[in-house]
């Protein structure tokens, strides 16, 4: 499998095998924006065939109610589009058909042979994810570890604005044991456009 296509393989599924989960509602979380533009970059670590690989790549995320668009490029194009609603989800790479399915989980399934469920990575963004105990947790610079609900551990490492009533996440590094071995996210999140 060529390297680009692999990056964007493993990068789309890291990254978006969560986004069908159901939106937060303005009143449970003030904070929560069910709209945002934001940008950034995204390491992955994995194990392949029982060695050690990486890969990075730059991301746009596209969020309003009801959708959500995902770019992902490399430093020299773009590598793949993903669009995500509550009927389907849809992968777009440059010179090969689209890839549709009734959601992400399903669409990672077909793109990679397995699922990654990343339950929750539109909260993850805005600093919020549902703890083991089943509760809401809001990070903060003072309590900002969390295990999901779904086996993730969830660093929120460094904040735009620390000072802010509830401040948005710059770096999130997430980590998981599956069955191919550990698994380790790192997200830097640029400025919000919204």
């Amino acid at each position: 499998m060529p390297i680009t296509r692999r990056l964007s393989l493993l990068v789309i599924a890291a990254v978006l095998a969560g986004c069908a989960s159901a939106p937060v509602s303005q009143s449970t979380v003030g904070a929560y924006r069910d709209t945002i533009e934001l940008g950034g970059r995204l390491s992955v670590n994995y194990l392949k065939e029982g060695q050690p690989d990486s890969l990075t790549g730059n991301f746009t995320w596209s969020q309003q109610p009801g959708r959500i668009d995902v770019t992902l490029s490399s430093s020299f194009s773009q590598l793949a589009a993903i669009s995500v609603t509550p009927q389907q989800a849809t992968l777009t790479q440059a010179g090969r058909e689209p890839l549709v399915a009734q959601d992400i989980d399903t669409l990672t399934a077909q793109a990679l042979g397995w699922q990654l469920p990343v339950a929750g990575l539109r909260d993850w963004l805005q600093g919020y994810a549902v703890g083991a105990d089943g509760k809401r947790f809001a990070a903060s610079p003072a309590n900002n570890t969390v295990y999901t609900r779904d086996g993730w551990r969830l660093r929120f490492a460094s904040w735009q604005d620390e000072t802010a009533a509830h401040p948005l996440p710059k770096r999130i590094d997430a980590a998981r044991t599956t069955a191919s071995g550990e698994l380790e996210i790192r997200i830097i999140i640029g400025p919000s456009n919204s």
